[in-house]
């Protein structure tokens, strides 16, 4: 007897198997092994340093999810979705989806959503021993592979934020967390006169510095070691803080704000980019991701509302900047 088709439907949007299998795939580099040509398994398996049935077996699977395609002769070629998972294409997802990256060390604490719900607390350090941005932090792998993932999220935000307007009359503009300097060098670089400040922990910090020199913005962005938790390089035009806020609980996402409304200017903006949730709605799963990950949370416009207002600030305008983001201006109350 055949399941029923909303026993079908529900297995489906269940099934952790495929999921997985391309996580795997990224992790091994599959496509970039194919990258000059179809490979049988048996190269593959060599180049990919793995067990030969098996891996025919994970391939067989990704050929019903589309992911790769066997030709007459046996060998394997990605389709156009697992071409994405090459590193050489700029819209790959490589990064975010291999299980030895931050992402992917983060998605297997998934498997812990029980626990975070029953609790409300994070899971993350449960399963690696220390919490997420400490585990980041310690490996040098990890921190460059989460740098290039902020930067690559950031090219889509940057052109929208800049449309925004008002840019003409700023002068500085500090970017709080700003990780390896990206979204502020291209703020700065579009904007004839301003100056850049970033903050961030000390390895984030020295690469900013590496990329303001390798775009020729030595002279006017530079980068300071420090916790947002303190108190911010002052009288700025702009504080940024892009993906800061959610990473953190309301009590502590609260003192950033105080810090920023402590720091900038009179007449000066703080610009929260991230997701609202009334806003970015099919984002709820990245809501659970800061549950899991952080403890932290994706708030609606209201909540970041009365967030701000707490920390002296009032929201000024709420700007969609597409499916991911929306642009929070705030000024002192």
């Amino acid at each position: 007897m055949s399941n029923p088709p909303w026993s079908q439907e529900l297995l489906e949007k269940s099934d952790l198997i495929t999921p997985m299998a391309i996580r795997v795939a990224a992790t091994l580099g599959l496509s970039d092994h194919m990258a000059a040509g179809a490979v049988t398994v048996e190269t593959l398996a060599r180049e990919a340093d793995v067990d030969a049935i098996a891996l025919g077996r994970l391939l067989g699977h990704l050929v019903n999810a589309g992911i790769y395609r066997r030709l007459p002769d046996g060998a394997y070629e990605p389709t156009d979705l697992g071409a994405l998972l090459r590193d050489d294409l700029p819209q790959s997802g490589r990064d975010w989806l291999r299980l030895d990256g931050p992402t992917g060390r983060g998605e297997a604490a998934v498997f812990r959503l029980l626990d975070a719900v029953r609790s409300g607390e994070p899971v993350y350090s449960a399963l690696y021993g220390q919490e997420f941005w400490t585990d980041v932090e310690s490996d040098g792998a990890l921190a460059e592979a989460f740098a290039r993932r902020m930067a690559a999220s950031m090219r889509w935000v940057v052109p929208e934020l800049l449309a925004q307007g008002h840019w003409q009359s700023v002068r500085h503009v500090v970017d709080v967390g700003g990780g390896s300097g990206d979204l502020l060098a291209a703020v700065v670089d579009a904007t004839p006169g301003a100056r850049g400040t970033l903050l961030d922990l000390e390895a984030p910090a020295a690469a900013a510095e590496r990329d303001f020199a390798d775009a020729g913005l030595q002279e006017r962005c530079r980068a300071v070691v420090g916790s947002f938790f303190d108190p911010l390089p002052a009288d700025g035009d702009v504080y940024l803080l892009s993906n800061v806020l959610l990473n953190w609980p309301d009590d502590r996402a609260a003192e950033i704000l105080r810090r920023c409304a402590e720091a900038v200017r009179p007449g000066g903006r703080v610009m929260v980019l991230e997701g609202l949730l009334d806003v970015q709605t099919d984002q709820t799963d990245l809501d659970l991701r800061m549950l899991i990950y952080l403890g932290g949370r994706m708030r609606t416009t209201e909540q970041l509302r009365e967030l701000a207002a707490g920390a002296g600030l009032a929201l000024r305008r709420v700007v969609d900047l597409g499916p991911v983001r929306s642009l929070v201006e705030l000024t002192r109350a």
